[in-house]
């Protein structure tokens, strides 16, 4: 066993040079790293790690065969739980999910699980050629809506299942947020594309540029055939402050910020539409959408780069991970500092921002302590541009368009128990949409739960299904 306190170190790019290119910055372990990792795992028998997996992965199996160099065997066990185990191994929060209850941690840190993931996940694509098998039609026919990490997860498992699923995607790509929200210095697209392509090996067939609730409608879905429906269509509409000057040119929501880099590669030169940083950019936000704003905006060109944020370090709710490596690049953290006022030049682009500093009062419904203004004080912080990312609500046109399919005051779909049952009979919702912003990974679990009860409800009127 190994009785190292701390996890074996990941390498990175140097951070000098990761700001100058999109190149994934975590580089992965090596497989004697994984290895070494592996035995820090004490293997425990009541398995608290796996109560911290939204979607119950058997965590100490999987460690257990990477002690043995059994790479591929520890990737068969993480497929049996989890759709996207290279895409979760490098986005989700580990750290407050899985590894919060690992049994090494009362004693130094606990075991790199979501590191090991990524191995075991990368070691498979890049080592096996064998492709999934295509299970056996049943000839009902299932519509999912959405391909982000829910609607991804409930396609694959309905169709091993034998379900007839039809995925269909609002833009030109697969993968929702996945795609659209995170820049591939985090998560690399081929990445997202080859977990993707177990979809199209099973059969799920697949419309892009289709906007259900516009395109068609629910119920066209259902007239067409389609005996339920999922919707996992994620919570895209960007949210804002209701300051003065939000309308100014210069300001950006992270949502459009984002997607531009991400899915139109506005980085590149020769792209159709290009972004070039002007000198000075804030960033308002505090979570992983704001750290990946600052740090696209770092290799856009921008050469100071600000995240204000209105509480203290300690109340970040981006990934402590993130945060770290948005310090080594150089962004600048301006904690307890609330913006009043976004002002503009004559030529109404951004100039400066007004801001108030803050202190923190008592915890609020957040479990947060809360802002609270200090009175007389002002600061102008002068800056080119602004990025808003201040999270995002569910898009409306689905629940306008359908009758009987309620949402409550924030636009997210009402359901009425934990398998996404929604208010409109077979048509069943999870992740974003259902919860506002989250992880990854309980979006994916939500897909998974609404999978199991929609097989559930269509055995119990169908009668021939196993």
């Amino acid at each position: 066993m190994n009785r190292s306190l701390i996890q074996e170190v990941m390498p990175l790019q140097d951070c000098n040079q990761r700001i100058k290119n999109f190149d994934e910055v975590a580089l992965g372990y090596t497989a004697d790293q994984a290895i070494m990792e592996a035995h820090r795992c004490l293997e425990c028998k009541t398995k608290p790690c796996v109560s911290g997996c939204p979607v119950a992965i058997d965590i100490p199996a999987f460690i257990h065969e990477i002690k043995a160099s059994r790479f591929e065997e520890a990737y068969q066990i993480i497929e049996k739980s989890s759709l996207l185990p290279a895409v979760c191994g490098r986005v989700c929060p580990q750290e407050t999910q899985c590894e919060a209850p690992c049994v090494r941690k009362i004693k130094g840190e606990s075991v790199a699980i979501g590191r090991l993931e990524r191995f075991v996940s990368d070691y498979h694509f890049k080592n096996s050629n064998k492709p999934l098998e295509k299970p056996i039609t049943n000839g009902i026919k299932i519509a999912v809506v959405g391909s982000g990490p829910a609607g991804l997860s409930c396609a694959y498992d309905l169709a091993k299942l034998g379900y007839q699923v039809t995925l269909f995607e609002a833009l030109h790509m697969l993968g929702g947020v996945l795609v659209y929200g995170i820049p591939e210095f985090r998560l690399p697209r081929f990445v997202v594309n080859q977990e993707i392509d177990k979809l199209v090996q099973l059969g799920v067939d697949i419309k892009k540029n289709i906007v259900i609730g516009k395109t068609l409608t629910i119920d066209d879905l259902f007239n067409d055939g389609y005996q339920s429906v999922f919707l996992g269509t994620g919570a895209g509409l960007p949210k804002f402050l209701g300051i003065p000057g939000e309308m100014l040119n210069g300001v950006y929501t992270a949502n459009e910020f984002l997607t531009r880099i991400n899915l139109m590669k506005a980085y590149k030169k020769d792209a159709q539409t290009p972004m070039m940083m002007p000198n000075t950019v804030a960033v308002i936000g505090g979570g992983n959408v704001a750290m990946d704003a600052a740090r696209c905006a770092k290799r856009l060109g921008a050469q100071t780069v600000y995240v204000i944020y209105r509480r203290s370090k300690a109340e970040l709710p981006a990934r402590h991970e993130e945060v770290i490596h948005a310090e080594e690049e150089g962004i600048i953290f301006k904690m307890l500092t609330n913006p009043k006022e976004i002002i503009g030049n004559d030529a109404h682009f951004v100039a400066s921002i007004r801001c108030s500093h803050m202190t923190l009062g008592e915890v609020d419904h957040t479990g947060r302590r809360k802002p609270v203004e200090i009175k007389g004080t002002e600061e102008m912080i002068l800056t080119d541009a602004v990025i808003l990312a201040l999270g995002t609500t569910p898009n409306p046109l689905i629940k306008m368009t359908t009758k009987g399919l309620e949402s409550d005051r924030y636009g997210c779909i009402i359901t009425k128990d934990s398998f996404g049952m929604t208010t409109k009979d077979m048509v069943y919702a999870g992740g974003d949409v259902v919860t506002g912003s989250a992880t990854v990974i309980s979006a994916m679990g939500a897909g998974r739960l609404s999978a199991q009860a929609i097989h559930e409800r269509l055995k119990q009127k169908n009668g021939n299904l196993t």
